[in-house]
């Protein structure tokens, strides 16, 4: 493809929005393609011709239709290498990557809207049930996160610059506040979002400033 990325994305998805800081992060030129899930868009047969899971986002690239968030972050590291969102040394690698894929693996995937929408429907699950539901695993994720944070956070989730980790932390802590769950035991895990959520590429991320974002 010539011209800049598209990312095909929906303004309030945590997976979106991750992929969205670390583009910005990277200082990547791209395109936004909305894809309204409140609708059904990614349903569609022109978005399934993009990402036959039907799940976004999915970004267009030279070298193909990427898919899955955490792996499009990883080609654009190994892409666009400076600023780098890995540490150089192989065992902080390792602990970034665990603290990212706690997030990515543990906690977003129990509470994303097609897993909610399920609960309620087929199974019939009343609204305080989900609502525990949600709580419990960011609870269950933040409390080992806060964890990992005390250990090896600086300014950030871990050390003094952006990571990966960071990446991912954020768009989940804008979940956790948007659902009311008490993340008042999670001071530092809160304090770092915080901080990186202050960093101009990251506030261009917010769902709040992309196309198709709700306005009242």
């Amino acid at each position: 493809m010539n011209g800049p990325l598209v990312l095909h994305g929906y303004w309030r998805s945590g997976t979106s929005y991750r992929t969205r800081i670390a583009l910005n992060i990277k200082g990547v030129a791209y395109e936004q393609a909305p894809v309204d899930l409140r609708g059904g868009a990614q349903r569609s047969e022109a978005f399934r011709a993009l990402n036959p899971q039907g799940l976004v986002p999915a970004l267009e690239t030279p070298d193909g239709v990427l898919t899955q968030s955490s792996a499009i972050i990883e080609w654009l590291e190994d892409r666009y290498s400076d600023p780098p969102l890995l540490p150089s040394e192989p065992g902080a690698r390792a602990i970034v990557r665990a603290m990212a894929m706690a997030v990515a693996c543990d906690i977003h995937p129990l509470n994303n809207l097609r897993v909610l929408k399920y609960l309620k429907a087929p199974l019939g699950r009343e609204q305080r049930e989900i609502d525990s539901w949600i709580a419990h695993w960011i609870g269950e994720g933040f409390a080992a996160l806060e964890s990992s944070i005390e250990k090896y956070g600086g300014r950030f989730a871990f050390g003094d610059s952006l990571t990966l980790a960071d990446c991912h932390l954020v768009p989940q802590v804008y979940a956790a506040e948007r659902y009311a769950v008490d993340c008042s035991p999670y001071p530092r895990l809160i304090e770092s979002a915080r901080r990186a959520m202050a960093e101009e590429p990251v506030r261009r991320a917010h769902p709040d400033r992309q196309p198709g974002a709700d306005t009242a």
